[in-house]
């Protein structure tokens, strides 16, 4: 199963930590690295964006495939 997220879903700009889900208002594509100012969660953007996306298709897909399990991001 393929799930496709909205092109301007916020993956890289929406704290990834646990219950905090802030997303931030401009994040540049120079920026690689950004703390969230609600939690102060540091985040690498492409690992924050990775497990942002995990999570939407795995909320996407939950009621279809009956609890699957996508692998863990570390």
């Amino acid at each position: 199963m393929v799930v496709v997220a909205d092109r301007f879903f916020a993956s890289s700009k929406t704290c990834s930590a646990s219950g905090c889900g802030h997303k931030v208002d401009k994040l540049p594509l120079s920026v690689r690295e950004w703390t969230c100012p609600v939690c102060g969660t540091i985040h690498d953007r492409d690992i924050n964006a990775a497990k942002n996306l995990q999570e939407y298709a795995v909320s996407s897909t939950v009621s279809a495939c009956g609890g699957c399990d996508l692998m863990p991001l570390k």
